[in-house]
């Protein structure tokens, strides 16, 4: 058995433009990115990596994909300033604290810290 068997290994979200993505995610989160064509995009963001692929229209629903920061405010002005959208403001939960947002696709994210 391999150290990655039966771990999630990549993420795929679909994107209106491919392009927003990048503009949105590379400040915000540091992500990087390469572009394979028109219709697809691959991010790594220094642990996992994943990809956007070309879509007309994003459906809500499926799993929440939830990323840590240090400083949880902070990291809410960034997707603010980007162009992303609050849907849920910060909120406490048993250990910690979390917002969610939507990308300017429309898939919805959630950004979470113990602080």
């Amino acid at each position: 058995m391999t150290d990655n068997d039966r771990r999630i290994d990549y993420l795929e979200f679909p994107a209106t433009n491919g392009e927003s993505a990048k503009v949105f995610y590379s400040p915000v989160f540091g992500w990087k990115f390469t572009g394979y064509g028109p219709d697809y995009t691959s991010f790594e963001d220094g642990r996992l990596s994943g990809g956007f692929w070309k879509k007309d229209g994003v459906n809500g629903g499926g799993p929440l994909v939830v990323i840590y920061a240090a400083d949880l405010a902070a990291m809410e002005e960034q997707v603010r300033a980007a162009g992303g959208a609050i849907v849920e403001e910060t909120f406490e939960f048993p250990g910690g604290r979390r917002f969610h947002f939507t990308d300017p696709s429309g898939n919805e994210l959630a950004v979470w810290s113990e602080k």
